[in-house]
């Protein structure tokens, strides 16, 4: 133990990597599904040089978008967004990568984050990447992504990754990959995220029945005898007495 009372070790050394990257490119080909590729590789080529084996999964979200726009309408996502949002949630870090338009990140990109339950990625590792026509968009990932990312509440490393047309031949891209894939796994191996998450978790506020794997918020957390539920039972309302 340290003098802060939290344990010096983070747990054992994963031997497994599960990284799952979010795509919001549409166009075909996709300038940001290609640099995520791109990112992807790095991480696992890192990964690998530290004797640990990558399970890199690209999910691209174009295909889910009328998935996406029922689940924002209704509140209930379909099967196969039910799938994507799990494995997201039991991934062991995030790779979230979207095109810019008109100096703002997708709108699907916002739209599938926004049917995402608000703890659902805490303390989990996250580096993030935009393409776009212009280097003029190059501060939207920091921000636009990094803003709403500490709003869920993750751990995003330093160093975002950005590629306008003239970044693809520049050797200057390929050093911001290989930096934020440092970052990325360093993060991921130490074991820090998880430790948070295991350990501050009754800290968080829960959504009730919640898409996070770990929600707490299920029917048996509810106290079915307080006043208020008694009141939307039809029963009537008993304010306690107050005390001088």
């Amino acid at each position: 133990m340290n003098s802060s009372g939290l344990p010096h070790a983070m747990g054992p050394r994963p031997t497994t990597v599960r990284v799952l990257a979010l795509n919001a490119g549409v166009s075909d080909p996709s300038s940001t599904r290609l640099l995520t590729e791109r990112v992807l590789s790095r991480i696992a080529a890192d990964l690998g040089a530290s004797d640990v084996d990558a399970e890199t999964r690209m999910v691209d979200l174009a295909p889910l978008a009328t998935d996406i726009a029922k689940a924002l309408t209704t509140g209930f996502p379909s099967e196969t967004l039910r799938a994507v949002i799990e494995d997201l949630a039991t991934a062991d870090a995030v790779v979230a990568a979207t095109p810019v338009y008109k100096a703002g990140i997708s709108g699907l990109f916002k739209a599938f984050v926004d049917i995402l339950d608000n703890d659902l990625l805490v303390a989990k590792p996250v580096l993030l990447a935009a393409t776009a026509g212009t280097a003029r968009h190059a501060m939207v990932v920091d921000e636009q992504m990094r803003p709403l990312f500490a709003f869920m509440r993750t751990l995003t490393i330093p160093t975002s990754v950005f590629a306008a047309p003239e970044d693809w031949a520049d050797t200057a891209l390929g050093r911001r990959i290989a930096r934020a894939s440092t970052e990325l796994v360093r993060i991921v191996l130490s074991g820090t995220g998880s430790a948070i998450a295991a350990e501050a978790w009754a800290g968080y506020q829960h959504e009730f029945g919640g898409n996070a794997t770990r929600s707490e918020k299920e029917t048996a957390d509810v106290d079915f005898g307080s006043d208020l539920m008694r009141l939307a039972a039809g029963g009537s309302f008993s304010p306690s007495p107050r005390t001088s």
